[in-house]
């Protein structure tokens, strides 16, 4: 019963302090860890401790793949550079940074355990800076390069600290460590590019959309817990699984089965999410307490953790500088990479000798390749940003519950331990309200324009032109005929082609029919026909990368709309 009474308080609280947040115009995540550090203050306030398992074993993965999933697949890979230079060079840094500090500052404890420690504080938490960040209207690209930083530098930070872990009781030579992070991420990789197709193709088989969504409950945990038993790491399968999850669902998945998972895993990923920075708040005072009994001074450890906090934000911002300089780089290489491209595309087009490496390419491969080589070129090009964005991301770098869970991983018998765990969660609490609450006023001073708004609308119409050619083609192929091979009646027939083409109402079944033909079902047939000839279209053209993601997305919703509305219910 009184589990049950915390967990109906927890999720009344969660859902107070979000409608509270946006009414003041504050990130949930940073009200969530205030109140709950005041609550854990509080008298008759039992003390919290969150078995770090529990974190990083079960409200991690889903987590995780319920950012990745929605993450496109295509934007992740052109920015890849960008962030696996956030996730794993610069979690590297900051732990070699931090750790020499903490081996300073706290004589006894260690070389290694300053290491781990440093690994602890290393990952950064995309949630507070992405809900700021679109509350604000941050361009696309550097909310794709942040949230593609937090999901991946979570894996770096976990290899690295079980290596420094390792380096406590017995000698680990740096070699080593290089070799088993490199095999753990093709490992990692693997496992979740096979979990990703394997359970997209089964999902594809339900025709129910809960047991759908009651199978994509597991996914998760499918990729985690094989990597993780072959010593790999779990969190990178699961972000690969929900990538590759997310980038097939279209091509395998039924609209309405889509959508019900979407509004299920978004209740799911907001109850977590708020869940977890609500108990990072809850154990302040336990930690305070573990300290206090084991001697060791709160005082030393708060002001270790201040500085631990300075030294990572200060990390951060110098290796932004070179960043930045090398996407200007790429994006002047860019123009010269698709001028070089469309001489190559002109010469394909009029039949004249190619490069030699190209001759015995495929002609059709060939043009594919050049559309999508060109679509990147210029998305580097028109989606650049310079050291505005540039310090946008350097503020961005907050900690968050999964620092102060990774920290309780520390063995018992660590020098320092419970002062340990206060400078962790004194380095999480520190960057999260910091950067987070100046993060706002950071991004107006800059003024970062947002998102082309009007080159978005074009790109739509001019995809949506594409789709309905293809509709017009499919709707006027003689071979389109109904399930027992007649043909369909040629009035019906109009009315659809007339409704696809204008897209103001769904047409009625009204006008003169052929004897006997039901003019519901050839309707809602026909209007399938179309939605599925224009889901074709786009998944031809989401392959070559010609739009951006969030007009592929918008054209995305408009299909699945038409697809869940005229799908015949699951019996």
């Amino acid at each position: 019963m009184e589990l049950t009474l915390i967990a109906v308080f927890g999720v009344i609280s969660i859902v107070a302090v979000a409608v509270v947040s946006r009414r003041i115009g504050v990130a949930a995540p940073l009200a969530l860890v205030v109140v709950g550090i005041v609550l854990s203050f509080l008298p008759g306030v039992p003390h919290i401790e969150v078995e770090p398992e529990l974190v990083l074993t079960v409200v991690l993965p889903p987590l995780l793949y319920a950012s990745a999933v929605h993450m496109s697949a295509i934007d992740f890979r052109r920015d890849l550079k960008a962030i696996l230079r956030l996730a794993v060079l610069l979690v590297v840094a900051t732990t070699l940074c931090a750790g020499y500090l903490f081996s300073w500052l706290l004589p006894g404890l260690g070389l290694a355990a300053a290491f781990a420690l440093g690994a602890i504080i290393s990952p950064t938490d995309a949630v507070a800076a992405t809900s700021i960040g679109k509350r604000l209207g941050l361009p696309s690209r550097l909310m794709t390069i942040l949230e593609g930083e937090g999901l991946v530098n979570d894996a770096t930070s976990l290899v690295l600290l079980g290596s420094a872990v390792a380096a406590m009781t017995s000698t680990v030579h740096l070699w080593k460590v290089g070799v088993d992070f490199v095999l753990s991420v093709l490992i990692a990789t693997v496992v979740g590019v096979l979990v990703g197709l394997l359970t997209v193709l089964v999902r594809g088989r339900l025709a129910d959309a809960v047991l759908n969504t009651a199978l994509s409950f597991v996914v998760p945990f499918l990729a985690f817990l094989p990597a993780e038993a072959m010593g790999a790491s779990g969190v990178l399968a699961v972000v690969t699984t929900g990538l590759v999850s997310g980038h097939l669902s279209p091509r395998f998945l039924r609209a309405r089965d889509r959508l019900a998972e979407e509004v299920n895993w978004q209740t799911v990923a907001f109850l977590l999410e708020s869940g977890i920075f609500l108990l990072m708040g809850l154990q302040l005072r336990t930690l305070v307490d573990q300290a206090q009994d084991a001697g060791q001074g709160i005082a030393h450890a708060v002001g270790i953790g201040l500085l631990a906090s300075l030294l990572a934000i200060a990390v951060r911002i110098l290796f932004l500088g070179p960043l930045v300089a090398s996407l200007r780089r790429d994006a002047d290489r860019a123009e010269s990479f698709r001028t070089a491209l469309d001489d190559l595309a002109d010469r394909l087009s009029t039949g004249q000798e190619l490069p030699h490496r190209f001759k015995k390419t495929d002609p059709k491969r060939l043009e594919g390749r050049l559309r999508r080589g060109r679509s990147d070129a210029e998305f580097r090009i028109n989606e650049t940003f310079g050291w505005r964005g540039g310090m946008v991301i350097a503020w961005s770098g907050m900690r968050g519950a999964i620092t102060v869970a990774a920290a309780q991983t520390l063995p018992t018998d660590t020098p320092y331990r419970p002062q340990l765990l206060l400078i962790a969660f004194v380095v999480a609490v520190t960057t999260l309200l910091l950067q987070g609450l100046t993060l706002p006023r950071v991004i107006r001073a800059l003024r970062i324009p947002g998102d082309d708004a009007a080159a978005d609308r074009a790109a739509f119409i001019d995809l949506s032109s594409e789709l309905a050619a293809r509709v017009t083609d499919a709707l006027a192929d003689p071979g389109l005929t109904t399930a027992d091979g007649a043909p369909y009646d040629p009035a019906i027939l109009d009315q659809v082609r007339t409704w696809t083409a204008t897209r103001r109402q769904p047409p009625a079944p009204a006008g003169t029919v052929a004897e006997g033909v039901d003019p519901r079902e050839q309707y809602r047939d026909l209007i399938l026909a179309a939605a599925n000839a224009k889901q074709d279209e786009l998944l031809s053209i989401r392959s070559t990368g010609a739009y951006n993601s969030r007009v592929l997305a918008q054209a995305q919703a408009m299909i699945d709309n038409e697809l869940a509305r005229f799908q015949e219910p699951e019996g």
